[in-house]
């Protein structure tokens, strides 16, 4: 028999967590299934051994932190784990402008309605931007880069989701080091920490200055009585006997997988773009469980015009490795540069050789565990060189190493054609089954993405840099994207969408999508505040 739950949330990210939360609040007995692990700070990836990969068809044995799949001329970076997307984001919280849902948004859908939401998901997420007494290096070249193009004017702060010490410094003693970091209980009851400015927002915040979901609308979540299950992979969905819908899935565990299902009244896809359009497309084409579905699932597919170009700064140091990811921005979304719209952000980088250099010196301060450190240990003793004394030496010059001080990484996001289209197609080398499959073409977004290129070009070599633009564009027009959008549009009926305003799939009561594969136009700058708040809004309408 098959558990009973009131609302089953496929996906926790942004999406998931906030539908898991605001329906638990309501009363409702909820169920999170997470494809992930649920990540701890003493677990995240530090040393080339660790789960850094996620591949879902060999999850059972690979389930680490970020998944990427590749398509044709097409990569996408995804979050694996209790809070989704969150745990691999830079933590940028932005409100686009009213302007980006002008068209193709469905009526319903009003800009000033959605505010609220947006606030909502601000006090949760406590967005701010950096104190202007902590802005990076890199933070300033883009300030000079925008100055000197005459884009002043539209260069600003990002609110992040990130905890800040307005007494931290980059004056400080060893101010990267982990014991800078203040602690203290979010509304949530989670404690918490403020940044250090180690750069590791992507890779993981040891510290838990960052505002992932796993340390609020999680909490929240299971407060009010949700359950969240780790390492479960949905494998189907279909209408249940009696009402609701069925959820099967394989529970990952002891390097096997084991299936199971759960029965529901509600069921709110929140896999993402990729995660959630699959679902419904092996669903409709494969499964033949919701053959109803609408014809326009998989199109209008966007990887959200995302780019980035490395530059060489000889007569500056910009310390790439240092700071949050992403802090600063150009606003161009109104296409004044070459009629592009595009959102220009300064780029960070996580010192990985740091972290693994920090985590074998961590390794080394426990009491002696291996012959070696044993023999260090003896030979100090007799140069009458403290042991620990020198370990402190050592982090602190792997803190202020400064990896890529010289590099800045321009990144961007633009309004691309948002024409891709995800259907199912039988791979050569196994014929018998049916995979995900991208039909991307650049031709339509060439020009965008071009503009891209040429505005970093730009801001590098007003700031003294050498830029280099990847050949994985210049050669191949290949796109790597960590913000896709699409595959399951709202729309005003199932003719020109899959769900309706509220999220709810046409010709399917009860069963709603509740990530970033709904929103129907390109965004042009980080989604991740939109999903949340649809999400909010959404959840108002769900008894």
């Amino acid at each position: 028999m098959s558990e009973q739950f009131d609302v089953v949330v496929i996906g926790s990210g942004f999406g998931g967590s906030v539908s898991a939360a605001r329906l638990a609040e309501k009363g409702h007995k909820v169920l999170v299934l997470e494809r992930g692990r649920r990540w701890k700070p003493e677990d995240y990836p530090r040393e080339p051994g660790d789960a850094w990969v996620y591949e879902n068809s060999l999850a059972q044995h690979f389930n680490g932190w970020v998944d990427i799949d590749f398509f044709r001329n097409m990569a996408v970076a995804r979050g694996a784990g209790v809070g989704g997307g969150s745990l691999i984001y830079a933590s940028v919280s932005i409100v686009p402008p009213a302007e980006i849902f002008a068209q193709g948004w469905p009526s319903a859908i009003k800009y000033d309605e959605l505010q609220p939401h947006y606030a909502t998901v601000g006090r949760m997420l406590n967005v701010q931007p950096i104190p202007q007494n902590q802005v990076s290096e890199r933070y300033r070249v883009m300030r000079d880069g925008a100055e000197a193009l005459g884009f002043g004017d539209r260069f600003h702060g990002v609110d992040l989701a990130v905890n800040f010490d307005p007494e931290w410094s980059y004056a400080q003693d060893d101010c990267f080091n982990d014991n800078k970091s203040k602690t203290f209980t979010n509304p949530q009851g989670v404690e918490q920490g403020t940044c250090v400015h180690c750069a590791n927002c992507d890779a993981g915040c040891q510290v838990k200055a960052k505002n992932t979901l796993d340390m609020n609308y999680i909490p929240l979540a299971e407060q009010h009585g949700a359950q969240v299950r780790p390492l479960h992979i949905v494998t189907r969905i279909e209408p249940a006997e009696g009402g609701g819908y069925k959820v099967s899935f394989d529970r990952l565990a002891d390097g096997s997988r084991h299936p199971g299902s759960v029965v529901a009244k509600r069921v709110v896809l929140a896999a993402g773009s990729l995660g959630s359009t699959e679902l419904l497309l092996h669903a409709r084409d494969d499964h033949k469980t919701l053959p109803k579905l609408s014809a326009r699932l998989g199109h209008g597919w966007s990887c959200n015009g995302d780019f980035v170009t490395p530059s060489v700064h000889m007569e500056r140091e910009i310390s790439a490795t240092q700071g949050p990811t992403i802090s600063s921005a150009i606003d161009l979304l109104d296409g004044k540069y070459k009629g592009a719209k595009l959102f220009i952000e300064d780029g960070g980088f996580p010192d990985l050789v740091g972290n693994y250099l920090e985590e074998l010196l961590k390794r080394w301060s426990r009491p002696s565990d291996n012959w070696l450190q044993r023999l260090v240990k003896g030979l100090l003793g007799k140069l009458r060189i403290p042991y620990a004394d020198q370990l402190q030496v050592l982090a602190e010059e792997v803190r202020q190493r400064n990896t890529l001080n010289r590099v800045m990484f321009w990144f961007g996001q633009a309004v691309d054609a948002g024409d891709g289209r995800f259907y199912l197609g039988r791979p050569w080398y196994a014929p018998w089954r049916k995979e995900m499959k991208l039909d991307w073409n650049i031709a339509k977004s060439e020009q965008t993405m071009q503009a891209m290129a040429d505005l970093h070009i730009e801001l590098s070599k007003a700031t003294a840099g050498t830029p280099f633009v990847p050949p994985t564009w210049t050669v191949s027009k290949d796109l790597i994207t960590p913000h896709p959008l699409g595959g399951c549009a709202m729309g005003e009926d199932i003719h020109s969408g899959v769900v309706d305003h509220k999220g709810e799939v046409f010709g399917y009561p009860g069963l709603f999508v509740l990530d970033g594969s709904i929103i129907p136009t390109p965004l042009g700058l980080n989604p991740s505040r939109t999903i949340a708040a649809l999400a909010e809004r959404a959840c108002t309408y769900i008894d």
